[in-house]
């Protein structure tokens, strides 16, 4: 079973920073990939950022250079660490993770921009 906890949404002036986090729990579920995406009011879901085991990154054009991706060492936390957050990265965010038997994703957290 599998289980995703993210945290870390909030309110973030625009140009200002957030960092959001996502535990993992995923006893006998090998996990080769985990990622973020997002999804603001009225729109579909969006890739934004995905490492895979062997460390590689991918981001989508639109976070590229001001989103990064990170897990740590025991790879049962993902982390997103945003920067120039500007109001178009207003949406909620929700975790997803890959592995042998099938994706899971979580809640989701939700990130407002405003100043």
């Amino acid at each position: 079973q599998v289980q995703l906890v993210e945290s870390g949404g909030g309110l973030v002036q625009p140009g200002g920073s957030l960092r959001l986090s996502c535990s993992v729990s995923a006893r006998r579920f090998p996990i080769t990939a985990m990622g973020w995406y997002r999804q603001a009011p009225g729109k579909q879901r969006e890739f934004v950022a995905r490492i895979i085991v062997n460390g590689v990154t991918n981001y989508a054009d639109s976070v590229k250079g001001r989103f990064t991706i990170s897990t740590n060492a025991a790879r049962n936390m993902v982390y997103l660490q945003m920067t120039d957050v500007q109001p178009e990265d207003a949406a909620a965010y929700i975790c997803h993770v890959v592995g042998a038997a099938g994706d899971y994703w979580g809640q989701g957290t939700e990130v407002t921009v405003s100043s």
